[in-house]
Formats: structure tokens, sequence, C-alpha cells
């Protein structure tokens, strides 16, 4: 109100504060809107569909009633109920009445329903529905029973396991032609590495890589040891290299070496007062949750874990002992999914487990795992964390309950192993669990073996190739897997549906064109006015005008030839190219003759006497006169000459 006093007492007001700053006004003025009459006009045009809907309505019920109910009668009060009621709630909801009936008769709220629709949700057909229409034929029709059908076959491919395995499609990387003896793949999936019995390390980029399948860096990081073991860290920036030597190295994912373990002094007993491994490597990992943490373990009896930070020395040392005491050798080693403990299988057929903060005394301890003297070739702990698989060299596959340590769960036998690392892997789900297994050259396949989890039952196997199985790994994000052989290459199997990149990346892409050597060729002009004889002929053939232009010492660029005998053209020939050659070559064109020594040195002597500058002057009180001997006729030399020494003529 004050505010409309004082537009009222001053109505120029603006007009002077427009003037008083130098422009003509404040702009447009606002528009204004009446919700009260756009609230009304909305409502009416609601009140007027829904009884047009509802006339439809009724007239489509009336026409299905009408061969069983006496004609007239029945149909016109149906149809003219719709309007009673509409007309009744727009006179109700005018005056706007706080009755019951008002109420439960108050105009629809929402788009209209869809003709043939019939709700059932009170026992009033005249109530009022809430919210968007549904679609036509709603209800827990034929479309309801095919969608639950769909969800049956999902849910029933979900319980199979089997139908999950991505075999349907597979690439061959070329590692080499000996055994790949070590597979590891970052965790993102972009990068696999491999390692063999031939001392190479290889890096396969997936998405870098085109259908050729060429490994973009190769190198060998302990020169003459065979790689055993491969492992990304968790935060893929750094590899651990396990090979036949005493000193595990860390590379970068360049393959340039980070960290190179120390190694121990193999004349101290005592392994744990060493600062490192004293014979060869067997095995190695990385810890899963600190990434600067990792293990090895070793011939010389022990399983050292290190500090990627601390090079010198290792951080802490576990001895596995037999039941009477002495020195075991371990084959395998490797962390819990937690990361709190730490297994070792041995070559006595033991599988001991330590406390990671208990290197003393082991926590869990099975004597009779596998056939003494057989080397274990890998331990593997399930993604829930509760069950242990162990590959043994016994040609057995067993799974263990680490909380009921005494005797297996599950035992499959007939599955022979030539490698000290066939390896098992448990699939993503954790319902599978694969290996490898090998055969000798010509007498089969190698296949890839998968095993249900709880019935321990071969569900499923696929026939790698005629060689054996050594290296397998099952990707989780990738949902692929890679198998490493005994003829040096390494499978990639997928699946286009269920699979994510990867191989998917590489197989798409079209082989690169093998660049050839350019060559330049002079380009052809068009000069049709000109005359015949400046007129250049037409190219007819490109291929031959290369050939031409290759003939020609000019457009091809060709080197000069070496000079042979005397420079020319500015250019020195092989033998004056040095200052000793110079020299030689300009004595031999002297041409002055220094045949007679006496007659070159006596040509300066006159010159000597007349202006003497530095002996002369020196010796000229001291020194004599010099008398020189006459020179006599050679008739009277021929004369004194005795008979003896006179020429025969």
């Amino acid at each position: 109100m004050e505010s409309q006093r004082d537009e009222s007492e001053n109505p120029n007001r603006d007009g002077d504060i427009a003037s008083v700053m130098g422009f003509s006004g404040f702009g447009k003025k606002a528009r204004t809107f009446d919700f009260e009459a756009i609230f009304e006009q909305t409502r009416r045009t609601a009140i007027e569909r829904s009884q047009h809907v509802l006339e439809e309505r009724q007239k489509e019920e009336a026409q299905k009633a009408g061969a069983s109910q006496a004609p007239g009668s029945s149909g016109l009060s149906k149809k003219e109920a719709p309007k009673t009621t509409v007309s009744s709630r727009q006179q109700e909801s005018e005056s706007s009445s706080d009755s019951d009936s008002s109420e439960s008769d108050s105009e629809v709220i929402g788009p209209p329903l869809p003709p043939g629709f019939s709700a059932k949700a009170g026992p009033d057909e005249d109530d009022e529905m809430i919210g968007p229409p549904l679609p036509p034929g709603y209800g827990g029709g034929a479309a309801d029973a095919k969608d639950e059908d769909e969800d049956d076959v999902e849910d029933d491919e979900d319980d199979d396991p089997v139908k999950k395995i991505p075999d349907t499609h597979e690439i061959t990387l070329q590692h080499g032609t000996k055994t790949v003896s070590a597979l590891a793949l970052d965790p993102s999936g972009a990068r696999l590495v491999t390692g063999g019995y031939d001392y190479d390390v290889k890096f396969w980029d997936f998405a870098g890589m085109d259908a050729a399948l060429q490994a973009f860096r190769s190198l060998q990081p302990c020169e003459c040891h065979q790689i055993k073991s491969l492992q990304y860290s968790i935060t893929g920036d750094v590899i651990l290299v396990v090979a036949g030597n005493a000193q595990a190295k860390v590379l970068d994912r360049d393959g340039f070496q980070v960290l190179e373990c120390v190694k121990g002094d193999q004349y101290i007993v005592d392994m744990a007062n060493t600062k490192g491994h004293t014979a060869m490597l067997s095995g190695g990992c990385w810890h899963p949750k600190i990434k600067e943490e990792f293990l090895t373990c070793s011939n010389d009896g022990t399983v050292r874990t290190w500090d990627l930070n601390s090079e010198k020395k290792h951080k802490s040392v576990f001895k596995p002992r037999s039941q009477q005491g002495k020195r075991v050798t371990p084959t395998c080693c490797t962390y819990s999914r937690d990361g709190k403990l730490i297994a070792a299988g041995c070559q006595d057929g033991t599988i001991q487990i330590w406390d990671r903060n208990l290197s003393v005394h082991t926590k869990f301890h099975c004597r009779q795992a596998h056939v003494p003297g057989s080397d274990t070739s890998c331990l593997t702990f399930s993604y829930d964390g509760t069950t242990l698989a162990s590959r043994g060299g016994d040609d057995t596959l067993k799974t263990w309950d680490i909380r009921n340590f005494k005797k297996p769960l599950n035992v499959a036998t007939g599955l022979t192993s030539f490698f000290s690392m066939t390896d098992c892997c448990f699939s993503p789900d954790d319902k599978l669990l694969v290996t490898g297994t090998s055969v000798k050259k010509g007498e089969g396949n190698g296949k890839l073996v998968f095993f249900d989890r709880q019935s321990f039952q071969r569900v499923y196997e696929i026939e790698v190739a005629n060689t054996s199985v050594v290296r397998c790994l099952w990707h989780p994000k990738l949902n692929q897997i890679m198998v490493g052989t005994g003829d040096g290459q390494a499978k990639v199997y997928y699946d286009p549906v269920r699979s994510q990149r990867g191989a998917k990346l590489c197989v798409v892409k079209s082989k690169r064109k093998e660049k050839q050597a350019e060559t330049l060729t002079q380009d052809y002009i068009i000069t049709p006015h000109a005359l015949p004889m400046f007129r250049e002929a037409r190219q007819r053939s490109t291929r031959k005008q290369l050939e031409k232009d290759r003939l020609d010492p000019v457009r091809s660029h060709k080197p000069e030839p070496p000079v042979s005998g005397p420079g020319r053209g500015g250019r020195v020939a092989a033998h004056g190219g040095t200052l000793s050659s110079y020299i030689v070559k300009n004595i031999a064109l002297d041409k002055t003759d220094d045949s007679n020594p006496r007659e070159a040195i006596l040509r300066h002597a006159k010159e000597a006497s007349e202006n003497p500058y530095w002996v002369a002057p020196a010796y000229d009180k001291t020194q004599p006169k010099p008398m020189f001997a006459e020179v006599e006729s050679e008739d009277e030399d021929a004369d004194k000459e005795p008979e003896w020494k006179k020429r025969k003529i």
C-alpha cells in the first residue's frame, strides 16, 4: 500500500530519475499473469476431455451389451449417466461444496485414459485416475507372459556359468618359437605382457595393435635366464619379473628397470641373515592391497617379501620346514585376496600358510596335500577368500577350505602337467575353476579344462592346440581368457557380446600398408596449344615413367661414386685425403733434381758468406779458416789410379 501511495503521489518519479541518469527509460515493463484465470481455464479443459472420453467408453459398452439387453432403456441410461455426472461435477466444483460427494466426484487429474480401459482399482467406475495413462492391453496379458518368459531365459543363463565362457572367437599372438611361460594383464586390461623360455618379454597393446597382431616392444630383462613369472601391480604402473636367476626385477610400463633385488651371501648358513635370495627363483606376486610390496620364493628354501622403496634388503623372511624341521624348497607362492595370508607350495607335497605379520610359525599347514617330490605349480585363492585351489605336479587339481585345512574339498585327477608353472584360476563369478593340460609332441591337443567349483564336475573344455597349455588367465574386467602354449603362442579367447574391449579393439583394425620407397617424378604438364616441338608426350603408364626416372641419375638422386685416380670437380681421391698423403704426392711430383746434394748446398754459399746471420757470427773468432780440397782433372786422377782400379773398356 505504501508503494502504491508513493506512486500516486509521484507519478513522474521514474521519468525524473531517467532524465537525471541520462537514459530514456528503465526498459520494457514486465508482463503480468492472472494465475486464477489460467487455472480455471485448465480445469474446464480437463472436464471437457474427461466428459468426451467417458461418453466414448459408455457408447462402446452399450454396443457390446445391446445383444443381451432390451434396446432403449439400459443403453440410454448408461449413455446419459456420464452427462449427468459430469454436469453435477461441474456445478459442484463451481459452487465449491464441502460435502463428501463433491470430494469423491472431483475433476479428473492428469491426461485422459486410453479407449477401452476399465479401471478396477475401486468399486466405482466413475472415480478419477491419477497419473499418466497405462498402455493398451495392460492387465496381465500375453505381453506380460512374454516378458516373464524372457526373464526366465535370462535367469537360466545366469544360473548356468558355462554359457558365460567367452570362447566364440580367438586371436593368436606369436610370441616366439619356445614355451610361453608367463602371462600378465594390467588391471585395466589395456596391455598384455608375455614371457618365455627364449628369455624375451614382449608387450602387446590392444588399443594400438592392428589385425597384424605385432608386439610393440621386445626386450630381455634378465639376459640368458628363462622368464618364470610376470605380474602387474594393483595400480598397473610397474611389472614384477621373476626369472631363473636369484634377483627379481621390477620394470615400468615401458620396460625400463625400476628396481633389482639384491643378491644374498651364499656362504651364510642361516638364510634369514642374508639380504636376498642366493639361488634360482621359482615364483613371485604383488600384494593385493599394498602397491609397494611383492613376494618371491626361491630354491634357497625361503619366501621373502620386498618393499619397492628399499632395494638393499628384503622386508621379511618365511622359511618352510618339513615335519622333521629340515629345509624345504618352495615352488610357488601367493597372497590371499585380503593380503593377510601368505601361502607356499613345497617340493615335499606340503602347503604352508603364514600370517603376513608372523613369519616364524605357520598358521595353516597340510602335510599330505600332494605327492612328495612333485612340484606344486600354482596356488590361487577364490574371490570370496575362503577357498584355495592348488595345481600339483602329480597331475591333480584340488580345492581346500582354509578354515578346515586337513583334507581337500574336491580332487580332480588325470590332468597331465609337464611344466613347473602350469597354473589355475577362478572365473570372475567364482563359479568355475580353470586349468590347462600338457601333452607330448604329436600325441594330441592340449586342453583348457573348466570345473564347477561346487560339484567339481568337468563341465567344459577347449582344445587349444596340438601342444601343451602352460599358462591361463581369466581377466575379470575384460571377461577374456588368455592362454600361453608350449609352442610359443599366446591365444586370447573372447565373446563379442559378453567381452569388453581387449582383443575386440585390434581385430577390427585393418593391417597397415608397408611403407614403400618413395620416388619423386616430374609432374606432367598439359599444354594443349603448344607447338608440336614443345609438346610433351602424353604419359600413358605411371609404372613405366617410374622405371625411366629410376634410370635417370638426376631424378633418382643417384649418389656419386667414389673417386678413382686423381681428384676431379673439387673432390679429392682416396690417396690424397690426408696431409701425409698430400705431402708424399707433392714430393713425388717435384721436378727439381737433387741428385748432387753438395751442389744443392753450395747454391746458398755465396749468400751465406755475404750476409752471415746465424752460424758465421757465432764462430767468427774461434772457427779456423776452412780449407777445401782442390778439384783435379779427371785425366790426372785416372793416371794416378792403380791398374786394378782402372775401368776395363
